[in-house]
């Protein structure tokens, strides 16, 4: 039985390059999967807020569908399903060029999207209605008083839901490694089938993650604090 040694970890190059890999491709399945579901949150809650219950009826389901299947049946859904039933000449194609990532960021997207247009969502509604009447009351439009007074607000305040949600989008990128996305996880896995070091790599990993998830977060609180207008103000 051998003993604790994190140097063989840390010293193998071999082994710390898989490690910048994983985290190298951690961050772009979690960068790719934040634009991907800010975009459709954005456009979720275009179609929410637009006239006709029809919309609210699509949006609200989209969001449950996301919010009561786990993500990783998603992932699975998508890769070991969906990508099976594509022509011929897309599979190849995505089997060429990172299939695993793509599925990873399409699918940790599509589900992260619900999450967030309904912080966004939250955001606005705790607007006030007075916001609305003042801004037309000073000759704004609709869409103008939108763009100027009201989002602007509904999104300094869904900041603190919208930041918790990015943590775990960062987080659930290990869910990659369910369909072989060469993440950090992958990589630790990979790690300890080669070095036999099982729990200094899965300390490393740990370590890994709290890190980076501690940087996000303290990203996310300075946004918040630059956002505050008693902080501006105080500027």
């Amino acid at each position: 039985m051998t003993g604790f040694n994190l140097s063989a970890i840390l010293t193998n190059p071999d082994y710390v390059a898989m490690l910048l890999h994983g985290i190298e491709m951690t961050f772009v399945i979690a960068i790719g999967s934040w634009l991907l579901a800010m975009t459709l949150a954005i456009l979720l809650l275009a179609i929410r807020f637009s006239p006709g219950r029809f919309g609210d009826w699509f949006v609200a389901g989209y969001v449950s569908y996301h919010r009561n299947v786990p993500t990783l049946v998603q992932l699975m859904l998508w890769y070991f399903g969906i990508f099976t039933l594509m022509p011929d000449w897309l599979t190849y194609w995505l089997a060429g060029h990172n299939a695993e990532a793509i599925f990873a960021v399409i699918g940790l997207g599509l589900c992260q999207a619900a999450y967030f247009s309904e912080d966004l969502r939250s955001g606005l509604r705790s607007v006030g209605p007075g916001q609305m009447e003042a801004a037309r009351a000073l000759g704004h439009g609709y869409l103008s008083a939108m763009r100027f007074v009201l989002i602007p607000q509904g999104v300094r305040n869904a900041l603190p839901p919208l930041i918790n949600h990015s943590v775990s989008l960062f987080k659930n990128s290990s869910l990659g490694v369910v369909i072989g996305a060469s993440e950090l996880t992958h990589a630790v896995k990979e790690i300890e089938n080669l070095s036999f070091q099982t729990f200094e790599i899965y300390l490393v990993g740990t370590v890994l993650y709290l890190f980076f998830s501690l940087i996000i977060m303290a990203g996310g609180a300075y946004v918040t604090m630059r956002a505050d207008p008693a902080w501006r103000a105080r500027a």
